[in-house]
């Protein structure tokens, strides 16, 4: 039997290795992509908000010449952590369920060539994140390969017309590269205003680029339609169609609340949040762990690395209190 089981080899899934680790306990990380598929996942020229030493964990440094750390320098120091603590890692291979047994709990799982497996566990930590969760629109046309909900880099989209739907950093850092290797560029956003949550030092060159015509922001409208050809746009009421090539829906991303609830999570309050102790992450399924922004429900912008890397600490003080069964 493992004693314990962690879903998600993210930098929060990752910190609760290593904190597991300093009390002696040496986890199995279970991860359906790659190690922190998350950032793997960010547009490929991403900067972080944050300085190095608040995505830290483990106590290992993060070393860098920058203020702020860049997309490959995460990867390569979360990739460098895990190798060098030697953190058992199950790559590729994805969590199906985790049923509570007598001794603790039956996880299941699925590996990419379709083998099945099944692991006993005294203690199961859930870091699985978001961010493979898109909110949906739910229009007409959504389904078409001319859509994403990820955006990775602009050089595909020289020379062509793209809307993105949303108004938040994702879609704001996307508007302006797009710009710049020549895209023709319409923002389609529900707000009647630029999002305050936009950075600030990145919204006055925004603010600059829309003021001179060379993006196209459209506050209170929404795409309620997507063609091969076109996007429709209700602008208030105001109906237009646009010609149109691609689509980023920049709208977010959400947990996979289906997984929690089958594991027998209590999800609360009309966001469907689950419920954990914050001072254990323990939720009400005894010996079951959140860890991460999985703990966030709806409101992912609760949570971030920056403060979810800290939760491995409580749910290793915790489980290390508690008697571990081989």
């Amino acid at each position: 039997m493992e004693q314990v089981v962690i879903v998600g080899a993210g930098p929060c899934g990752l910190s609760a290795a290593l904190e597991l680790q300093n009390v002696g306990i040496d986890p199995l990380v279970v991860e359906k992509e790659s190690i922190v598929h998350s950032i793997y996942s960010y547009p490929t020229y991403l900067q972080f908000f944050s300085t190095p030493e608040l995505l830290e964990i483990g106590g290992i440094p993060f070393s860098t010449p920058n203020d702020k750390p860049t997309r490959a320098e995460a990867l390569h120091y979360y990739r460098n952590v895990a190798l060098r603590r030697n953190v058992r890692i199950r790559s590729y291979e994805r969590v199906t369920s985790v049923v509570p047994t007598e001794s603790g709990f039956r996880v299941g799982s699925v590996d990419r060539a379709g083998r099945e497996a099944s692991r006993e566990a005294r203690y199961v930590v859930i870091a699985t994140g978001y961010f493979d969760h898109p909110n949906m629109l739910g229009i007409p046309g959504e389904q078409l390969s001319k859509v994403s909900h990820f955006f990775r880099e602009a050089h595909p989209y020289t020379s062509t017309k793209v809307a993105i739907i949303g108004g938040n950093n994702s879609a704001v850092d996307a508007a302006m590269e797009l710009v710049r290797v020549g895209a023709e560029v319409t923002v389609v956003y529900r707000g009647d205003a630029i999002s305050p949550s936009v950075k600030p030092w990145v919204r006055p060159l925004f603010e600059s680029l829309v003021n001179k015509g060379r993006i196209r922001m459209l506050f209170g409208s929404r795409v309620v339609a997507i063609d091969e050809t076109h996007i429709t746009i209700d602008r208030g009421g105001t109906v237009e169609t646009a010609e149109n090539d691609f689509v980023l829906a920049l709208t977010g991303f959400r947990p996979d609340r289906e997984f929690l609830k089958s594991t027998g999570i209590r999800m609360e309050g009309e966001r469907e949040k689950p419920y954990f102790d914050p001072e254990t992450m323990e939720t009400n399924v005894p010996g079951l762990y959140l860890a991460g922004v999985i703990a966030a429900g709806a409101e992912a912008n609760e949570i971030f690395i920056e403060t979810g890397r800290h939760h491995g600490a409580a749910i290793a003080k915790h489980i290390a209190s508690r008697p571990l069964r081989s």
